[in-house]
């Protein structure tokens, strides 16, 4: 790959290991693609307990983790312009090309892309969650949202649902969101060597037990499908405040040998908790894309899931049951899942899998929506001044006064410690067994 088209890419988002979840997994498995196809990637998040400095994983993956501690459900607590000079220095030292921030929910991203913009950065946002318009949560989040894309150079969803959702909330135009979906490891995801038996048949569930994912769905489900069917088990994996009810409900109807209350489970182990079950049950109220049904049907289950936002899209109609987000529905789905599990075959579900979703695929199709963004033209601070006075009455004076004081501050810290005073680290670059040694900065001129 020529010097021009190489990049390099700060990944940023409150959300990354040792914490596990759709966001990080996504950040780790699209970073350690870019790295093969010969990017470099550096990724910043915030402290976790005593994690802190600067780490390096599998494939030269370096990651920066500031000494932010996190303030509310893993996110740093929002300073506006406190992040300003760690977030210079980086993009100095790393000599950074583009920014990429992923959730809508990270406080760290949102002050990322901002500042990277008044640096003169060009900035990729992928969302991955799916936001109401009625409810006060949401109102906040999507003006926050919508104050982060007015200058944002592209952005990215993770299913059509979710771009809808997207340019509704932010009122970005269409052509600059892209839809690239998730994707499974396949090679990590594998069915069980043999087909299980049919004499018990094991409906597993793997998420977090809160409100969102449809924990209170379960207390209603998991009863009846038992008192419907003898041989059906329940294997739930998980943990959140909603694991109270679950037990409740397990004690209220006697079924202490029939549901088995795992508690968190590992990434690593989710696998071996997947193989030992027929059908893979997710109950969740809203979701942009469900990376646990793909990982589920590369293990050769079949899905059993809730109608809503991206899930859909996911998977084949005949790798999937979709039912409303309606106990009685539900157990209708989990019925006719039963009645067809005998036509699965885990191992070709699994290879079909392997050709529906791919991180390689993925990589390259994001590689395409960084080289359209570092096309555009730069933008100087009063035209992008007019991008947020579109933002409302009130709003959008306030959103131009917090963006002037952004400039402002750059400048001073400009004055105060030159660019040039800023050492810049260099690269490593890894190869495998047998690659001719390639030196990062070299001039191809």
């Amino acid at each position: 790959m020529t010097e021009q088209r190489r990049h390099r890419i700060l990944m940023v988002s409150d959300f990354f290991y040792p914490n596990f979840g759709g966001v990080e997994n996504h950040i780790y498995y699209l970073s350690q693609c870019l790295l093969k196809l010969g990017h470099k990637v550096v990724v910043m998040t915030h402290a976790y307990g005593n994690r802190s400095g600067v780490r390096y994983m599998t494939g030269g993956l370096k990651v920066y983790y500031i000494p932010w501690k996190p303030f509310l459900m893993q996110n740093t607590l929002p300073t506006f312009y406190g992040t300003l000079s760690i977030i210079r220095t980086i993009l100095i030292r790393e000599k950074i090309s583009l920014i990429h921030g992923h959730q809508a929910f990270s406080t760290l991203c949102h002050e990322a892309l901002m500042h990277g913009r008044t640096m003169g950065y060009k900035v990729v946002f992928t969302d991955h969650s799916l936001y109401g318009f009625a409810d006060v949560g949401s109102i906040h989040m999507n003006k926050v949202l919508q104050f982060t894309l007015a200058d944002v150079t592209e952005a990215i969803c993770v299913s059509h649902t979710s771009k809808e959702n997207t340019v509704l909330r932010s009122g970005l135009p269409p052509e600059k969101v892209f839809v690239i979906p998730n994707a499974v490891d396949t090679a990590m995801f594998k069915p069980a060597p043999q087909k299980l038996g049919s004499d018990e048949i094991i409906i597993v569930v793997i998420s977090r037990l809160v409100y969102r994912k449809g924990a209170d769905l379960l207390v209603e489900i998991i009863p009846e499908v038992c008192r419907l069917y003898p041989n059906v088990r329940f294997i739930v994996g998980g943990d959140g405040p909603k694991r109270v009810r679950l037990e409740e409900m397990r004690e209220k109807h006697s079924l202490q040998d029939r549901v088995d209350m795992l508690g968190a489970v590992p990434h690593a182990k989710v696998r071996s908790v997947l193989i030992s079950g027929h059908i893979f049950l997710n109950s969740s109220l809203t979701e942009a894309f469900c990376i646990a049904i793909l990982e589920a049907a590369s293990c050769g289950l079949l899905t059993v899931s809730t109608r809503v936002g991206g899930v859909p899209e996911v998977l084949p109609d005949d790798m999937v049951v979709l039912a409303k987000p309606d106990p009685s529905d539900m157990v209708q789905a989990i019925e006719k899942a039963i009645r067809i599990l005998p036509q699965i075959d885990p191992q070709a579900m699994h290879l079909r899998m392997k050709k529906l979703y791919s991180w390689h695929d993925v990589a390259k199709r994001t590689e395409i929506v960084y080289d359209r963004a570092l096309r555009c033209s730069n933008q100087d601070l009063l035209e992008r001044l007019s991008r947020y006075l579109t933002c409302g009455a009130w709003a959008g004076k306030l959103f131009c006064f917090v963006m002037i004081i952004d400039f402002l501050l750059w400048r001073l810290l400009q004055l105060w410690q030159p660019d040039v005073d800023i050492e810049v680290v260099p690269d490593i670059m890894h190869f495998r067994h047998g690659d001719p040694p390639e030196d990062f900065n070299k001039d191809n001129s």
